[in-house]
């Protein structure tokens, strides 16, 4: 054999170890991320069953269940720090073999859940009618916003539980049961708004105690199993205050991120809401299925978190950085899968969310709008996790904050720009656009450069 033989065959070997390592990847990736959107699509799952059952009630229901859902969304998804920060320690602890602290950490964060999860409830229960006032309702849609609210406050604590349970979960990459809990949870909450709704005759309030009801029963199911894992490995389950100090430091960064993205999604409402009755209602039915459809890509994104951070752990830079490219990979097709089904789903579903023809329309539009922008957000998505699994949060918050300021700043104008239009249907078209364009286009902006550079891995590689 000549030396360019030999060449060619090594060089065959290397594209066929490459090749099998990509397809092993993909499909550890795929093998976590179907469990974890499980537990993600728990809450816009509950928000999506309760839209489409209260938008046969009124009008006026489905745009307070708007107001309401948003306050509730955005209380508890400011929050997520609590899995996501928890996941990249337990998942670093893990890559490094010290399982036994990895599981403390995540005991640290479920303490922490259930203090937030209390003080937050009794917040909301205070303040309940001034934020959805604030957020633009009155009348009829103030009166249902309220009743939704305050049925689902609290269930705070119990999904916040969940939140800090799934981050044990991830970092184990023991997701299953993420997966039978959300899909039982599903099932109660849509058996028993039904029955609420429509056999008792409880209007929204059924919908909002049948929501509170399922997320007890997931907060128990998950966190049991929790406890259990982590009394297996040595872990003490008595609150530390130390370390729930250290995992409120860790997630205040994200807090910040999340914040900003929260603010965005309310600040969208608040312009929905000055467009008219109608446009609400329509946003409604698009947020409910978009906020699902951001749950199935950010599954990709917290298993390529996971992954990346366990290779972080064991001080494997080269391993991170292929995950890294493939996680991305990942969760551009999927985001042009997810955003095909989304158009699907705005022209054949759109009666199920609203009985008014004028709304229906208003859904498959916002939905079309949404679907061709879904590759840009899987691939941001996936970034997104990544950077959270490095533990690169000031990066994130600041650049989450600088990106909130921009388009809430850009929003303003619009909204009084399109309050002058007498189509309906630009205006919808108007309010999907910006959100797409100016906050998940600048996100995906600012991850893609991040991820060029090593920076992000070398601030992991700093603090393990």
């Amino acid at each position: 054999m000549n030396v360019e033989e030999a060449d060619s065959e090594k060089h065959t070997a290397h594209n066929n170890t490459v090749d099998f390592s990509q397809r092993s990847i993909y499909r550890t990736i795929t093998a976590l991320a179907i469990p974890t959107f499980g537990q993600l699509i728990a809450e816009p799952t509950f928000v999506m069953i309760d839209t489409a059952i209260v938008g046969h009630i009124s009008d006026a229901a489905l745009a307070g269940l708007s107001i309401g859902s948003t306050v509730l969304l955005t209380t508890v998804g400011l929050c997520v720090f609590l899995a996501y920060g928890t996941t990249s320690q337990v998942a670093q602890l893990m890559g490094a073999g010290k399982r036994k602290e990895g599981m403390e950490v995540g005991i640290d964060g479920m303490w922490l859940a259930l203090g937030i999860g209390i003080i937050v409830c009794a917040l909301l229960v205070a303040c309940s009618s001034p934020l959805c006032q604030a957020m633009g309702a009155s009348g009829n849609v103030l009166a249902a916003a309220q009743i939704y609210l305050n049925a689902t406050i609290f269930g705070l604590p119990a999904m916040l539980l969940v939140y800090a349970a799934n981050g044990i979960f991830r970092g184990l990459q023991k997701v299953k049961v993420t997966l039978i809990a959300a899909v039982s949870g599903a099932i109660l909450n849509t058996v028993l708004e039904v029955l609420f709704v429509f056999g008792f005759h409880w209007g929204i309030l059924g919908s909002g105690v049948a929501t509170l009801i399922a997320e007890w029963y997931m907060g128990v199911f998950l966190c049991l199993p929790a406890l259990i894992w982590a009394k297996k490995e040595g872990a003490s389950l008595r609150p530390r205050l130390s370390g729930i100090a250290n995992s409120a430091g860790d997630g205040f960064p994200l807090f910040l991120r999340t914040l900003a993205l929260r603010v965005c999604l309310a600040s969208t409402v608040v312009a929905a809401t000055h467009l008219g009755e109608q446009v609400l209602a329509g946003y409604q039915g698009v947020n409910s299925a978009w906020n699902f459809a951001l749950n199935v890509l950010d599954a990709v994104g917290i298993a390529g978190q996971s992954l990346v951070a366990t290779e972080l752990g064991a001080r494997h830079k080269d391993r991170a950085r292929i995950m890294t490219k493939i996680s991305a990979r990942a969760g551009m097709m999927l985001g042009i899968i997810v955003g095909a089904a989304m158009i699907l789903l705005g022209v054949v579903a759109a009666p199920l969310f609203s009985p008014n023809p004028a709304v229906q329309i208003l859904i498959t539009v916002g939905m079309a709008v949404e679907g061709v922008f879904m590759p840009i957000a899987g691939w941001m998505w996936a970034l997104d996790g990544i950077l959270i699994g490095a533990g690169d949060y000031p990066y994130l918050a600041a650049t989450c904050s600088a990106t909130a300021v921009i388009y809430v700043a850009a929003l303003i104008p619009l909204t009084w720009w399109a309050g002058n239009w007498t189509n309906q249907i630009w205006k919808i078209v108007m309010l999907w656009s910006a959100i797409n364009f100016l906050y998940i286009g600048a996100r995906a902006l600012f991850n893609g450069l991040r991820t060029k550079s090593d920076q992000w891995m070398n601030r992991a590689l700093a603090h393990t």
